[in-house]
């Protein structure tokens, strides 16, 4: 299995992505939203990380019980997959949702149904996969 994550729209806070989850035989099985950092060179808990293939892994922790670590991230450590709405949930790590919405009316788009969409994809995804992380930017 695979994710596929495809950045579409960014500003000065915040990175937006569809993702699209393919089982072995390339077929689609999901999709929904990332809300991630800006681009800021892949700086520690400010930045988004580098488009690019990494290999993710199922981790479970007091703080975000059931969720995913993006693993061999450059310069990174603790990268992970969680729920969260907000931008300012997230300190470098993806946070996914099934759809957008500005939820607390600040202007800027959140995802929505984040813990539903994290529990999905946990039911789903196997022990192990691949990430695969475009920018798709004014395409």
């Amino acid at each position: 299995m695979r994710i596929e994550i495809l950045r579409f729209e960014q500003d000065s806070k915040q990175t937006l992505a569809k993702f699209i989850v393919f089982d072995d035989w390339n077929c689609e099985v999901t999709q929904g939203y990332v809300l991630e950092l800006p681009d800021k060179g892949n700086q520690k808990s400010i930045s988004r990380i580098p488009a690019g293939e990494y290999q993710c892994v199922k981790r479970n922790s007091e703080k975000y019980g059931d969720h995913f670590h993006v693993l061999n991230v450059q310069d990174r450590k603790y990268i992970l997959i969680h729920a969260g709405n907000y931008y300012i949930n997230t300190k470098g790590c993806l946070l996914v949702g099934s759809g957008l919405k500005d939820i607390n009316k600040d202007g800027l788009k959140d995802v929505t149904s984040s813990k539903k969409t994290m529990a999905s994809l946990n039911k789903i995804m196997s022990e192990k996969f691949k990430i695969v992380i475009k920018n798709q930017f004014n395409v």
